[in-house]
């Protein structure tokens, strides 16, 4: 009875359970696939740009860093970063006071090579160039800053200089700091990241003053691994910015006097505990996507926060987006999505003014406020702001969970399929359970 009974109804609870599995992946399977988010970055249109600087000047041959000299330490870590160069990146290297051997202070101060040009590597003759460099003479960083910038040229993508240094300029004038805003004036996109391989007060101050001025970074190094991990976290991040340059803006205190913005990436300077609003026009049917990220360049206090809220124009909030974080590092981001619907209108955008069509009434002014809790930590200046970087989108609203165009919309499928597979998975293992007793008395 066993052996007669046991295969035939073994194969249909089989059966039941492959029916059970093609229900399921059918229903999992009539979720539709996520699309690719619009509003992609353009392709770029030149490869990112970086230029290293090596401080070549006497005072590298100090052995203070895990028993090995500073310029051994820097020639170790280049030559890693180098080995880890993704292959589109155009990269350069210049030295400073690393060529003339001689006592004139004057001649000294005009030593500053290029010692591989910036372009596609070759990574041993990179490296042999690297190998050649001896400690030797003073420390003209002002004039190594505006050569490198030669090295990078112009163009409409971001560049990067990466300043490898153990003490201030001993060559002013050209003050490297002024050399630093000058650049900056100039709109040619380029940033100044500094790292500090000495740490004695004037040194930081000038250095983050470099990097302060064209909205870059400072690094107090302090090992090896260190030096190497900041530089290859720069030229990885001329490698994800390079392809779009943000425009320069200057947010403003109430929304009413805040600049319109586009779809595009704009930069700005908050400062310290600041508040910076931005304006963006949503029609109807359209969604705002928005995301902020707030560079804290110098020393800050542990325990801040970041902010990015879309409100309407009297104050209203409609969504906001924060991030929070307790120590320094690189960057603070948040961000917000919010859409417009046929009934969302403004009071200013409600009455058009003639000749106007009936787009421009049913959009709405967004107000974008940037804010943050960031607080210095003592004798760190809080002027310029912080680095602001803003990212704003407007496109086609996504389709709503309930909306006509998903039918009953995904959350329903999927509760009606884990309901369809929980009554057919009772049903057969109540069906199992029945036949299970009953042989057991027939036994």
């Amino acid at each position: 009875m066993i052996t007669a009974t046991t295969p035939r109804r073994t194969a249909r609870a089989a059966a039941l359970l492959g029916a059970l599995t093609i229900v399921v992946a059918t229903g999992l399977g009539a979720f539709p696939a996520q699309a690719d988010e619009p509003g992609a970055p353009p392709a770029a249109t030149e490869a990112p740009k970086v230029d290293l600087i090596l401080d070549g000047s006497g005072s590298m041959r100090t052995t203070d860093i895990q028993g090995k000299s500073r310029m051994e330490v820097a020639q170790q870590s280049i030559n890693e970063v180098i080995d880890a160069l993704p292959g589109e990146t155009e990269f350069g290297i210049r030295t400073l006071g690393a060529t003339y051997p001689g006592n004139d202070q004057k001649e000294g101060c005009k030593d500053t090579q290029q010692l591989y040009p910036v372009g596609r590597t070759n990574k041993t003759e990179a490296k042999t160039a690297v190998a050649t460099v001896r400690p030797t003479g003073w420390t003209p960083i002002g004039i190594a800053l505006r050569a490198a910038a030669q090295d990078l040229g112009t163009g409409p993508t971001t560049r990067r200089i990466v300043l490898i240094t153990d003490g201030e300029d001993t060559c002013a004038p050209p003050d490297p700091c002024d050399v630093a805003r000058e650049l900056a004036s100039q709109g040619i996109h380029l940033v100044i990241d500094t790292l500090g391989l000495a740490h004695d007060d004037k040194t930081r101050q000038q250095l983050l003053c470099i990097a302060n001025a064209t909205g870059g970074t400072f690094t107090d190094v302090r090992s090896q691994e260190q030096l190497t991990k900041r530089v290859k976290q720069l030229v990885e991040r001329a490698q994800d910015t390079h392809a779009v340059a943000p425009a320069k803006v200057a947010g403003a205190d109430r929304c009413a006097d805040a600049p319109i913005l586009t779809p595009g990436v704009y930069t700005d300077r908050e400062k310290f505990s600041e508040h910076r609003v931005y304006r963006v026009p949503v029609k109807a049917g359209e969604e705002l996507r928005a995301s902020v990220s707030v560079t804290p360049d110098r020393a800050v206090a542990r325990d801040y926060g970041v902010l990015l809220q879309a409100t309407d124009t009297t104050g209203q909030e409609l969504v906001r987006g924060s991030d929070a974080g307790s120590g320094r590092t690189d960057v603070a981001s948040t961000g917000v999505r919010w859409s417009a619907s046929e009934d969302d209108s403004d009071a200013a955008s409600a009455s058009p003014s003639k000749g106007s069509g009936s787009t421009a009434a049913t959009a709405r002014t967004v107000c974008l406020v940037v804010s943050n809790s960031f607080a210095p930590q003592a004798a760190v200046q809080a002027d310029p702001g912080l680095p602001l970087e803003l990212t704003v989108d407007v496109a086609a609203a996504s389709p709503a969970p309930d909306g006509p165009a998903m039918g009953l919309g995904r959350g329903w499928i999927l509760l009606g399929v884990l309901t369809l597979a929980g009554l057919l998975a009772g049903l057969i293992f109540g069906w199992l359970a029945r036949w299970r007793i009953a042989v057991w008395r027939e036994n």
